[in-house]
């Protein structure tokens, strides 16, 4: 067994390194063991991560237990939730990066021998498992679990984005203050991340899709004891793959990227996904791009019905079988033989997983449809492509065409909202909030619970360069590339225009010729950014675009 941490510890050339570790405590017999990292992302801001202290605590059991020793370090963690809406979310999609390089440079620095990565939420995770593809030493993630559904509302169990769709419902006279104040206290019960399979579970499903994650573990509510039973097993198997010499990458690797993608669209998972993992294979250098996502997706039928595209959560989702009665389905779709950090390949761990339950997830056979729960879209608006989520829209919709209403920010539609200035049949255009124009690409989810609550969710769309977090649902178009801060055709629409989606044949048309949109981008000039220092200014200027997967590439 190699380790890399012998380089460092051995006498009498590192005597220095061993005393800087013996002054905090740690003996020979700690330094006669592999390091192990323990990347740990609690913090007391974010529910997703709250509890993740006490799982830590259960990893370097585990660690301990199989003979390693265990060295935390703290990485940051933004909250979707709390940034939504203000300017703290043009932060959050760059802590992606700066997730990835800490990992990267803690774990060189010091020479881990293996890393257990410790996280929850929608930019941490992904930028986890950047980190492991990049480090390609032994890896293993390990989720804090989903919190467990709220209060009834809306006739399911309420979630955090009940309270912005309960917003929409008071400014509309649907609801009374008490009724909506009440949500507050009700909709999210406990720690963990939010119910619903939005960007956070998605990617902590897809980590177990990859092999990186113990079977059955994404979706194990936070506050149960399953989440620590894990955690420790975790702990004791990381220490399996720095005896056997298994790297990430032979998890993260073309077979591993393709099968997570086919269980993010038959799970319907969040659009953010396509967005991750085209971020993914570019630090395993994996030759994927947007389309080949956008072709295994439509080939993938959609056999779980999660929130937001029906009631049940994700703890429900997680009694029903969670990934590896998915994943068992799917076998037929899948590389069954691709290896996982168990030792075993996908085929072996799904073996026992349980039948389709039919309420939650149903047979291959007989779908809940047969496209895709995730789509790309191409046309004269997104000649780079653009990312939809047919699973989370009403199949009325799935073919909306409307004069367009342009905002040239997220914060201007969103007045423009809860003021009552949107009709029905209208394209909502939010433009200048891709990676670059944000700079952050910044989600639209609160947009979308407004019209929601307004009862526009089914008589609007919106359309942007932007992102929409993985709980939205009503008509939505994401990622559109080239976005409008890089003179794309979303920069040239006004008022009025007609714009049509298409998802049954894939479409996103503006009706223009290109010669009027030639036209219009002739006398365009780009915007003047809206952070000029800083680490946002920074990202503006290296970000690649989103069906890049919005990168900072070295390349």
């Amino acid at each position: 067994m190699f380790w890399r941490s012998k380089d460092i510890l051995k006498r009498p050339e590192r005597s220095k390194v061993r005393g800087l570790f013996k002054s905090m405590g740690y003996s020979d017999y700690d330094l006669s063991r592999p390091l192990i990292g323990v990347a740990n992302s609690w913090n007391r801001l974010v529910p997703g991560h709250f509890n993740l202290d006490r799982v830590a605590e259960y990893v370097r059991q585990g660690i301990t237990q199989a003979g390693g020793t265990p060295v935390e370090f703290g990485v940051i963690a933004a909250c979707d939730g709390i940034a939504n809406g203000h300017d703290g979310m043009h932060y959050i999609l760059p802590t992606r990066e700066l997730i990835a390089s800490s990992i990267e440079m803690m774990a060189e620095a010091h020479r881990l021998d293996g890393v257990v990565l410790l996280g929850s939420c929608d930019k941490i995770v992904p930028g986890m498992l950047m980190a492991a593809a990049r480090l390609d030493i032994p890896a293993i993630f390990v989720a804090g679990g989903p919190m467990e559904g709220g209060c009834e509302f809306d006739g399911r169990a309420a979630d955090t984005t009940s309270i912005t769709e309960g917003l929409g419902m008071l400014k509309a006279g649907k609801i009374d203050e008490t009724s909506y104040l009440r949500l507050e206290d009700c909709a999210a019960p406990g720690c963990g991340s939010c119910s619903f399979m939005g960007t956070a579970n998605s990617m902590c499903c897809l980590a177990e899709a990859l092999g990186l994650s113990l079977p059955g573990s994404a979706t194990i509510p936070a506050v149960r004891a399953d989440r620590l039973r894990v955690a420790q097993a975790s702990g004791r198997q990381v220490m399996e793959l720095v005896r056997n010499g298994v790297t990430a990458r032979q998890m993260i690797n073309r077979r591993g990227i393709e099968n997570a993608v086919r269980l993010s669209a038959a799970i319907g998972g969040s659009t953010n996904t396509i967005l991750h993992l085209l971020a993914l294979a570019y630090e395993a250098e994996v030759e994927l791009g947007v389309k080949e996502i956008g072709e295994l997706s439509q080939a993938t039928p959609t056999i779980a019905r999660v929130n937001p595209a029906a009631a049940p959560n994700v703890p429900d989702f997680h009694a029903a079988g969670g990934v590896p009665a998915v994943m068992k389905e799917l076998l037929p779709l899948l590389h069954g033989q691709a290896l996982t950090v168990t030792g075993g390949s996908v085929a072996d761990n799904v073996a026992g997983a349980p039948p389709p339950d039919g309420r939650i997830i149903r047979p291959l056979r007989n779908p809940w449809s047969q496209g895709g729960g995730l789509a790309v879209l191409w046309g004269n608006l997104a000649p780079a492509s653009a990312v939809i989520k047919p699973a989370a829209i009403h199949p009325e919709m799935h073919t909306f065409s409307g004069p367009a209403r342009c905002f040239d920010t997220e914060e201007a539609a969103n007045r423009a909202i809860l003021d009552g200035e949107i009709t029905g049949g209208e394209v909502i255009v939010i433009r200048y909030e891709g990676p670059k124009g944000g700079p952050g690409m910044r989600e639209m989810a609160t947009a979308m619970k407004l019209l929601y609550g307004r009862g526009l969710a089914l008589k609007t769309a919106v359309v942007t360069d932007g992102r929409f977090s993985g709980t939205s649902s009503g008509c939505f178009v994401g990622h559109i590339s080239p976005e409008a801060a890089e003179g794309g055709p979303l920069a040239a629409v006004r008022d009025g225009d007609r714009i049509t989606i298409d998802i049954p044949n894939g479409s996103l048309h503006l009706h223009l010729s290109e010669e009027q949109i030639a036209d219009r981008l002739a006398g365009w000039r780009r915007p003047e950014p809206r952070f000029k220092r800083g680490y946002l200014a920074l990202y503006a200027r290296l970000a690649a675009s989103a069906d890049k997967g919005a990168v900072i590439r070295s390349d």
